[in-house]
């Protein structure tokens, strides 16, 4: 790539491409069902098309599948950005399935292990570009840096977890200095672990998961947001959707909605009044989502995510939906969000 990295952030399109789909999120997809999903984004979009990636998506499958997609449609590599979130290293598959995540990726072929280190973070950028097969991402981040974080046993294994983080962004920050990536953020489904790293390492972008949403919007988290968007920082929004449950999946954040989920009813019972409030403002659930997950000062991008091809032209118009205002005020009045949106 040869942009420079104000080019890259500033250049970010409103709706960027998750490409956990690709690694067989849910439900194992053909190859050429997913180099047809590519083929649309490309179809679809006018400008730079926006990957955001990890190696923890179906153990690097997601960028095998990225890689060898771009070089048979022979697309421009100006068009090209990928974000690689680093953390997750493909593995030998030695178990009925991978160890990480159990049931949510589908016919893997191998696994994978965290390694947030200084070294860690060196081997997952290398991998990940030998995955992406002469393509290479420019976009890099510690990924789950949160899930490292909580699987401490003490508060010493925290203290030291935490600073192999710090030091996994020393080497992001000498992969930047070095030109072999353009920009640094962090990727990540708990929001106060942002905020910590924030404070003690110098970001150009930020992703929050299931964090931001129609659903879930704490306040301290929109005042962060506002706070980086005064320092020039831009937020990346993705799992808009809470892994497809507000949109009608069974999954929240990635785990089974059922008897066992703390909270099912309750959760069950906004869907069900977010649904019919929908229905009556012809808005889809989907567009409801997206305009709230998009139009919060601060936030440059959505992260959508699909296994349809045809829903890539959906996903894309979606960013320029317009939701009635009473709409949101009578969302409010249920109960169903906390203050009006404007």
């Amino acid at each position: 790539m040869t942009n420079t990295l104000n080019q890259s952030i500033s250049d970010l399109p409103r709706i960027i491409f998750g490409t956990a789909s690709l690694g067989n999120l849910f439900v194992e997809l053909e190859y050429g069902v997913k180099r047809e999903i590519i083929s649309e984004c490309f179809n679809r979009s006018t400008g730079k098309v926006v990957f955001d990636s990890a190696g923890k998506y179906g153990a690097g499958l997601a960028l095998e599948s990225i890689g060898k997609a771009l070089t048979e449609l022979n697309i421009d590599p100006e068009r090209v950005v990928i974000n690689n979130k680093l953390g997750w290293y493909r593995t030998e598959l030695k178990t009925p399935e991978p160890t990480f995540e159990k049931g949510v990726w589908i016919g893997l072929k191998n696994d994978a292990v965290q390694m947030i280190s200084y070294d860690g973070m060196m081997k997952c950028f290398e991998q990940g570009n030998q995955l992406l097969n002469g393509w290479a991402s420019e976009m890099v981040s510690v990924h789950d840096p949160d899930e490292y974080l909580a699987a401490a046993v003490s508060t010493e294994d925290e203290a030291r977890r935490y600073n192999d983080i710090l030091e996994a962004y020393r080497a992001l920050a000498d992969l930047k200095a070095s030109g072999k990536a353009k920009s640094v953020g962090i990727g990540a489904k708990d929001w106060r672990t942002i905020i910590r790293i924030a404070k003690d390492v110098k970001l150009d972008w930020i992703m929050i998961a299931n964090s931001m949403t129609i659903k879930s919007h704490p306040a301290e988290l929109l005042e962060f947001i506002a706070d980086m968007d005064k320092k020039g920082v831009p937020i990346i929004n993705s799992a808009v959707f809470h892994s497809g449950f507000l949109i009608g999946g069974n999954h929240y954040d990635y785990k089974l909605v059922d008897e066992n989920f703390p909270g099912s009813s309750d959760l069950l019972k906004w869907r069900e009044d977010f649904f019919a409030t929908c229905k009556e403002f012809e808005v889809t659930p989907a567009q409801a989502c997206v305009a709230y997950a998009l139009n919060i000062p601060g936030v440059k991008s959505v992260a959508l995510s699909t296994t349809n091809p045809l829903r890539v032209k959906d996903n894309i118009n979606m960013a320029h939906t317009v939701i009635p205002k009473d709409f949101w005020a009578k969302m409010v009045e249920r109960g169903l969000l906390d203050s009006p949106f404007n």
